[in-house]
């Protein structure tokens, strides 16, 4: 009898075990397999290790949730975004969202030139204004966190609002607009190793 207790009593333990285990696996998490349409590019829980692609762990959920608007809604012009934008507002953009958010950020791996890095420093005075000395922006304004992330997006980024390619008609972004115009492209590329190298 006390065997069979002992039996059953192992059993219980070993099940309850294996539930507990069953709930903590990475897409457990809230919003997880709903984002999972985003991951395929942009890596496992939004941490990119991409040059172009943007890093989106630990992303603004307001930031995340205008970018897909814009996106979905063609604000924001891009042919390969669209269409998962539109997903992410049908699937629900507020979770995956708010998973991308509670995912840890860490600044991209893809290394920039230390003297690229050097210049852009020296020409970003002009873009503390708005995203501070930390290049970390300003929430209240509406202003994205910069550093850390992939030195190929940024660049890419600011030549899209230097040619007015990106939000055309954006009352919001007309000021950057205006000064990328007045940057030529290779100090853009130094900005972007400037921001992308600060930790």
């Amino acid at each position: 009898m006390r065997t069979t207790i002992r039996l059953v009593a192992g059993s219980l333990s070993l099940m309850t075990g294996f539930a507990a285990g069953a709930s903590a696996g990475p897409l457990d998490v809230p919003g997880a397999t709903k984002a999972l349409a985003c991951s395929a590019c942009h890596g496992p829980g939004g941490q990119s290790p991409s040059s172009t692609i943007p890093i989106i762990a630990g992303l603004a959920p307001w930031y995340f949730k205008k970018a897909v608007e814009d996106y979905a809604t063609g604000r924001r012009p891009s042919p390969e975004m669209e269409p998962y934008a539109k997903y992410v507002r049908e699937a629900g953009v507020d979770d995956v969202a708010a998973y991308f958010a509670a995912q840890s950020r860490q600044p991209t791996a893809v290394a920039v030139d230390a003297a690229a890095a050097a210049r852009g420093r020296v020409a970003s005075q002009q873009c503390v204004v708005c995203h501070g000395e930390s290049g970390r922006g300003d929430p209240a304004r509406s202003i994205p966190d910069l550093s850390g992330q992939a030195p190929g997006y940024l660049r890419n980024q600011m030549l899209l609002f230097k040619a007015d390619r990106r939000s055309p008609g954006d009352q919001a972004v007309k000021t950057v607009k205006e000064l990328m115009k007045s940057v030529p492209d290779d100090t853009i590329a130094d900005l972007a190793a400037y921001y992308s190298s600060l930790r």
